[in-house]
């Protein structure tokens, strides 16, 4: 894929540095010194001013994939644009813009001005950019707070006595259990010995293959028993002293240092433990499998084959199968679906996801791409089409979500699936629209299907090309038709 960044400036020869090695990189630069300088670092540079056809021309823009503008000088984007286009029409272009103008405005402007329609594809504005990642860093804290505080307590519970107990509610569940495993495994790693116990029965059959095809060492005592008290601290996981957890004496209540659950608190659950003792209640999770992946993920803990395939189930329990998520279980399911063994959950009488099914809505997961209220994701390389359709069907269910397209390669063809909620789209319309020239698409107004021969693509030097170049195209026709602009 090859680049031409107009401008070498500071802006221009960080982007370079950083896609250096992986695409085709010319820098534009007019300044006679700086471009002798990015020539002895290494880079290929033409020499002369980016508004001009003739050096365009040089650098060749007529084979060029994309060309990222790096002035924030207004002037001088809308006449580098207009001449790009004039040269170029077709080829997307990425600029830089100072935050008090917009993308329509400047291409308003050119239309005035030059009395041409252009369209700039993509825009960035810095403090936009800035407050993302502003954003992104404020929300990795959070995360490494309670995670961080949860260390803490294990390092002091380590000082104080050698073992805790973990109880989890009567009748354990996946998401109980497996939370329970992750927080022995986290004992565990600070010297604590951990002992897992409830006090009920564990009778729905998945929940008996979870326990016995993952291993998960677990244990049925009953009340006042010395398992219980023979421990000088207790966790609670999953559950507070509530109907549903009835082995705990009044007095074991004053041992409970770790409470980690996803329900609401109860409102006299703190005058019962300790004022010092951990307490991580989010209701705004929808599993507690969740707040224990993000711990693992915070802290930088070793996590197995095993546990992360536990969490992984617990969480689509608790989810109602994946239906009901919030942005803790979609941030945990990112983290674990790359170190689940699928072949266990099938084991476990998975009921509704095949193995590959399974893998195939991990990538559409992982790969989501977010405009306003429209999903669209890349689920890559894949043989079963069928789990396009129902990534689909699972992607729509996100709440804010009104619009989803899924697509993959099977074979020597793009496959696509595409869902709506939104009255105002008829889906099956929307991708004939965007796809009926180059393949096929259609369907009905909430669903429907598009179909593209790989032929167009097959120029790209390897997968990791060629998926990129489908996606650009994809997700640009498929916005346009829309009626969505890309952000």
């Amino acid at each position: 894929m090859k680049v031409l960044i107009l401008g070498g400036g500071v802006i221009g020869r960080t982007i370079a540095e950083a896609l250096k090695g992986e695409f085709d990189i010319v820098i534009i630069e007019k300044d006679e010194l700086r471009a002798k300088s990015l020539v002895e670092s290494g880079f290929q540079v033409v020499h002369g001013d980016f508004s001009y056809t003739a050096t365009l021309l040089k650098a060749q823009i007529d084979k060029a994939d994309l060309v990222i503008i790096t002035t924030m000088h207004v002037p001088t984007i809308k006449k580098t644009i207009r001449v790009i286009r004039s040269n170029n029409s077709s080829i997307p272009i990425l600029t830089l813009l100072p935050d008090d103008v917009t993308k329509e405005e400047i291409e308003s402007q050119i239309r005035e001005e030059f009395e041409t329609d252009v369209k700039i594809d993509y825009a960035i504005s810095p403090r936009k950019a800035i407050s993302k990642v502003v954003i992104d860093m404020v929300e990795m804290f959070g995360e490494r707070k309670n995670a961080n505080l949860l260390a803490r307590k294990l390092q002091e519970l380590k000082q104080k006595g050698d073992s805790m107990l973990i109880v989890m509610h009567d009748n354990p569940d996946p998401d109980s259990m497996a939370s329970a495993s992750a927080l022995k495994a986290m004992a565990q790693n600070f010297g604590l010995k951990a002992e897992i116990v409830y006090g009920g029965v564990i009778s729905h059959h998945e929940n008996r293959a979870l326990v016995n095809i993952l291993g998960f060492d677990i244990r049925r005592v009953s009340k006042g028993s010395y398992e219980i008290k023979r421990h000088p601290a207790i966790a609670l996981v999953d559950c507070q002293p509530n109907g549903n957890l009835t082995i705990l004496e009044d007095d074991d209540l004053e041992k409970i240092q770790i409470i980690i659950d996803h329900h609401q608190i109860l409102q006299s659950l703190k005058e019962k433990l300790p004022q010092d003792a951990f307490v991580d209640i989010r209701s705004e999770a929808n599993s507690t499998s969740s707040i224990l992946a993000e711990y693992f993920k915070a802290l930088n803990l070793p996590l197995n084959e095993t546990l992360s395939t536990g969490l992984f189930y617990g969480i689509y329990i608790d989810t109602k199968k994946f239906s009901k998520l919030s942005y803790i279980d979609l941030k945990a399911i990112e983290f674990l679906a790359q170190k689940v063994n699928y072949e266990l959950l099938d084991k476990i009488e998975h009921p509704d996801i095949s193995t590959e099914t399974a893998e195939i809505l991990a990538k559409a997961i992982l790969n989501r791409r977010i405009y306003k209220n429209v999903v669209i994701s890349n689920v890559g390389f894949i043989t079963n089409r069928d789990a396009i359709a129902e990534s689909a069907d699972f992607l729509l269910r996100l709440e804010g979500i009104t619009t989803v397209l899924v697509f993959g390669i099977v074979d020597d063809r793009i496959e696509i699936s595409a869902r709506t909620r939104d009255v105002r789209v008829n889906i099956g319309k929307v991708l004939k629209e965007a796809f009926g020239e180059i393949g096929s698409g259609g369907g009905h107004a909430q669903s429907g299907g598009a179909r593209i021969s790989l032929g167009i693509f097959k120029l790209a030097k390897d997968k990791s090309s060629l998926l990129r170049l489908v996606e650009e195209a994809i997700t640009e026709k498929f916005l346009e038709a829309l009626g969505v602009k890309e952000s």
